[in-house]
């Protein structure tokens, strides 16, 4: 089957994503890309994780998003997949969920910050919460505008979305990307997890700052940096 082992990688982590309690619903998806064949694969809009199986999941082309496998409508967020692939050319995997903290962070418009050193683990810094779309935006082409606000972000914040890969889309909720599918998953693990983290950190304490920025460094480095030295070689 064309494209099957792509698709086996978008299914498990799809159903990863309700295995880490990152979904409710139907509210998620996952997707891939295959840089070389020049496609994505992504989760069908709609369909009930229970009822999900590899003959559901959509492949299409890259850059322009033409069906290319597949009977089944996909994703309704497809174009912001699709944009951010092209925006972002070392990502391999784009996750979005409706998790409950990191949502939480979203609906406030709030960024989230580095209070710890688990945060630096996976993100050099804060992560970033995007503008409000307008209502333009949100008439005319609103998951294309997602991908390009998100974009629009990360530019205007000189961000490298490979050393922050996430983004809290404002009213709405987290992305999260990766060099891979699998990168991508973990990464929307760890974002709930330090949103659920700095929520209970103001809760015990309100003025909690971020953690200074040689700390931050060392930890990210020593697991991203080139000289990282965190787990086996």
């Amino acid at each position: 089957m064309p494209h099957d082992e792509l698709k086996q990688r978008v299914l498990r982590a799809n159903v990863a994503l309700v295995e880490a309690g990152l979904v409710t619903l139907t509210w998620g998806n996952a997707s891939a890309a295959d840089r070389d064949a020049g496609v994505i694969a992504i989760k069908p809009s709609g369909i009930p994780y229970d009822q999900l199986g590899v003959e559901n999941i959509v492949v299409l082309s890259l850059p322009s998003g033409g069906a290319i496998d597949g009977r089944a409508k996909p994703s309704s967020d497809t174009p912001t997949h699709l944009h951010l692939y092209n925006a972002f050319p070392g990502i391999g995997g784009i996750v979005h969920t409706h998790s409950l903290h990191a949502t939480a962070f979203a609906q406030a418009g709030r960024e989230l910050p580095c209070l710890g050193t688990t945060h630096a683990d996976h993100f050099h810094g804060a992560v970033p919460v995007t503008r409000p779309l307008t209502e333009a935006e949100v008439a005319k082409d609103y998951e294309r505008n997602t991908g390009r606000v998100i974009q629009g972000c990360f530019e205007s914040l000189r961000l490298d979305p490979m050393d922050v890969p996430a983004v809290l889309a404002h009213g709405h909720g987290p992305f999260a990307w990766g060099k891979t599918i699998e990168d991508a998953v973990e990464n929307a693990i760890a974002l709930e997890f330090c949103a659920q983290a700095a929520s209970l950190t103001w809760q015990l304490d309100p003025p909690a700052c971020t953690i200074p920025q040689f700390l931050l460094d060392k930890h990210f480095l020593r697991k991203h940096g080139p000289s990282a030295y965190y787990g086996q070689r």
